[in-house]
């Protein structure tokens, strides 16, 4: 089954809607998907509720999404850098849900893997942990946090082939993985040419990808891959 799609508009066509809760991997503006995210910008779809290590920066990234006030929440570890991010939190239009960097990564990964909950000392006596159940294990307390199931994820992949098989790039690879672990994943992919690669080659093999887009290198602003 060829899951390869024309454009970036075509991949995510009958799979977006209103109120939807989406996975965006990328860390800063290093690994996101440029092309995902301009489609869903010019898609219309809105009171989105987004799952992302950050929200971008003004004018770039998850940052055209908050332009067009088409999220209404975001669960993040990172806000910085975003003057309209903070411009609508202040106001009181966008909602915020802070997470702690693993743990955002490990709900991801949980989310994925059938896991509805599991627990952590991360955030332990701090406001992370206000209104969430706590249990002492060996001496230690831990915090119960809930799993994340994202009905669609927007990620980026370096290689890929036509049945959905994924190869990430260095450092952005980052979130990518753990936000590709929906049920009903789109995929961003960034690959020079279109290449076939073998399934033992991937990071998240095919039938974990339902729709592809290849597309060429769109450059971020400040993006290093080491």
């Amino acid at each position: 089954m060829n899951k390869v799609y024309p454009s970036a508009a075509e991949a995510l066509k009958g799979i977006v809607k209103d109120g939807q809760l989406l996975a965006v991997g990328g860390f800063g503006l290093c690994g996101i998907p440029e092309a995902l995210i301009a489609a869903l910008r010019d898609s219309g779809k809105k009171n989105l509720t987004v799952i992302s290590n950050n929200a971008g920066v003004d004018g770039f990234g998850l940052g055209q999404l908050l332009e067009t006030r088409q999220i209404k929440k975001m669960i993040s570890s990172y806000v910085g850098e975003n003057k309209e991010f903070e411009r609508q939190y202040l106001a009181g239009v966008l909602e915020l849900e802070f997470t702690p960097q693993g743990t955002l990564a490990e709900k991801l990964r949980a989310g994925g893997a059938g896991i509805p909950a599991f627990f952590t000392r991360t955030g332990v006596g701090t406001i992370v942990a206000e209104g969430k159940e706590t249990r002492e294990f060996d001496g230690h307390v831990y915090v119960m946090e809930r799993a994340l199931k994202p009905e669609v994820s927007l990620v980026k992949a370096y290689k890929a082939d036509s049945s959905g098989n994924l190869v990430f790039r260095r450092t952005a690879r980052n979130f990518n993985p753990a936000a590709s672990r929906c049920r009903a994943p789109a995929r961003h992919l960034r690959s020079p040419h279109r290449r076939e690669r073998a399934p033992r080659e991937a990071h998240r093999e095919a039938h974990d990808s339902q729709r592809s887009v290849i597309t060429r290198r769109c450059g971020s602003p400040n993006e290093l891959e080491i």
